[in-house]
């Protein structure tokens, strides 16, 4: 669909909304989207992500479709100390499938298929796409695959204080539990705090949120 990856950031039009974030234990990330965007002969949502903790950085280049908002093409440039891999997730919704081809040096390493039990998210958006859903009410569930099976159920609606300010949210839980999400309740629907609960377990807090005009 998409053919060779060539888009230039610094030609599409500036980002309407930023998103910074403080990484807890230590490390700072940027959620930056572009809005709708013609690429490759369709129209897509184009958002980018940017981690960079101690050691690692990574960089996520998202398209995704404008109607479902599942991810179509991610393009990624990781950086671990001196080891810099490039990675190509391409998503296939009809067949619930994702395909991840792996780059080092301009050179394919490696490349397989992952198959879901429904369309495949991508993690990054997760946090995101919550804030499209037209109602939300204590104790609503979602069904999200990644490609583990995951029930994202909002629990509550409690006051949550980061860097921002202090927010009205609504807490949203995993199951199994491996996040939690608080996105404000408000007519913004901002992710103001991100909990992962893995083996290595990070906060994501809210700093700051940049709108522009067009």
């Amino acid at each position: 669909m998409f053919g060779v990856f060539s888009v230039n950031l610094c030609s599409a039009q500036e980002p309407i909304e930023i998103i910074s974030y403080d990484i807890k234990p230590i490390g700072v990330c940027e959620y930056q989207d572009f809005g709708p965007i013609e690429y490759s002969g369709s129209k897509v949502n184009l958002c980018v992500f940017k981690t960079k903790v101690t050691g690692f950085e990574d960089k996520e280049v998202i398209f995704s479709d404008l109607q479902t908002r599942l991810p179509v093409l991610v393009k990624r440039d990781i950086s671990i100390w001196i080891h810099k891999e490039n990675i190509t997730e391409e998503y296939f919704p009809k067949s619930n499938s994702l395909k991840l081809t792996k780059f080092e040096g301009g050179k394919k390493t490696e490349e397989y298929f992952i198959k879901g039990s429904a369309p495949i998210q991508s993690a990054i958006l997760v946090p995101f796409s919550l804030r499209n859903v037209p109602e939300l009410k204590i104790g609503s569930t979602f069904d999200i695959v990644l490609p583990q099976e995951f029930r994202v159920k909002l629990s509550s609606i409690e006051e949550v204080t980061v860097a921002a300010g202090t927010f009205k949210a609504y807490h949203f839980t995993s199951t199994p539990p491996k996040f939690e999400i608080w996105i404000s309740a408000d007519e913004l629907r901002l992710p103001v705090k991100i909990k992962g609960l893995g083996a290595f377990s990070y906060t994501l807090e809210m700093k700051k949120r940049v709108a522009n005009k067009r």
